[in-house]
């Protein structure tokens, strides 16, 4: 039990300091925080989906929990996961491909721009990528920060390679679906502003 709560409050001061951090940074540097976000990117349509309230879609229920659901209500978004859905559960299982990877999938059929934030399944970075080579996906953002082992550090810079979107990306094996929602906050918090 103790055990357990110091890893929670390991994970609660790890989001309350990326959050501050992330803060800090957009209130330091000038300009519009949507341009900032997206860099060179930042096509009007972008930063009119940002400001719009584009839905977030989450690879972990964790980092769905953490996202700030008031303040994206309030600009027009909501909040997806769809890895703990039994229909998506079936169908990887059915397609012999992970639920990350469905998951993907079915978040690229939202009528919406989407903003991904993954924190946690490298998997569903590639998903990403390779909807986005086949012209299924046009991510508003993606928030890459999965950690781990296996295939992290090579996800993540496969979406930096390919940038064929506007990326946030934690490179090597830190991040966190905590990390994820934090950012994710950070830019709610900013945009709203």
């Amino acid at each position: 039990m103790k055990y357990a709560a110091k890893k929670i409050g390991l994970m609660l001061l790890t989001m309350v300091i990326v959050s501050f951090l992330a803060f800090l940074a957009f209130q330091v540097i000038p300009g519009d925080p949507a341009v900032k976000l997206l860099g060179t990117e930042a096509t009007p349509e972008r930063i009119a989906a940002l400001r719009a309230g584009c839905d977030i879609v989450t690879d972990t229920q964790m980092a769905r929990a953490g996202i700030n659901k008031s303040i994206l209500a309030s600009l027009g978004g909501e909040v997806h996961c769809f890895m703990s859905d039994a229909d998506v559960a079936a169908e990887a299982r059915e397609r012999g491909v992970t639920r990350a990877f469905v998951s993907m999938e079915r978040a690229a059929a939202l009528e919406k721009p989407c903003i991904f934030a993954i924190g946690n399944a490298p998997t569903a970075l590639f998903s990403l990528e390779a909807l986005m080579e086949a012209d299924k996906l046009r991510p508003a953002l993606i928030i890459g920060v999965p950690v781990g082992f296996v295939n992290v550090v090579e996800s993540k810079e496969r979406i930096i390679e390919t940038a064929a979107a506007p990326y946030i990306v934690a490179r090597g094996r830190k991040g966190g679906s905590n990390v994820a929602a934090a950012i994710c906050n950070a830019m709610l918090y900013q945009i709203r502003r």
